[in-house]
């Protein structure tokens, strides 16, 4: 019998026909914005959005979007966490300092 490993946080892994969610909740808040996208009050929506991180040509990391859109003409980069790292927030700064994004959390 093949135990089931559990993942660092507990979160479930979701497959769906819109891709693999690391979590329930990040799925749900995707359906949401799914919503908000059919009725027009979010536009571009994408998935896995990717941003490289370079300070004075050298590559430090690569930050992956969990969402992007547009909310009245203002781009939107969201992360759903149900655990802020000390990973995610570095990345937040760095984002902040090398692109001007904010990064939005969503839970």
């Amino acid at each position: 019998m093949k135990k089931r490993r559990y993942s660092k946080f507990k979160n479930v892994t979701v497959t769906t026909a819109d891709g693999r969610f690391d979590s329930k909740g990040e799925l749900r808040r995707w359906n949401q914005l799914k919503l908000l996208h059919r009725a027009g009050e979010i536009q571009d929506l994408r998935r896995q959005v990717s941003y490289d991180i370079e300070v004075l040509g050298l590559h430090i990391c690569r930050y992956v979007a969990d969402y992007t859109y547009t909310d009245g003409g203002r781009e939107v980069v969201e992360d759903f966490k149900g655990v802020r790292t000390d990973t995610f927030r570095l990345k937040k700064k760095l984002m902040k300092a090398v692109h001007g994004i904010d990064v939005y959390e969503s839970s």
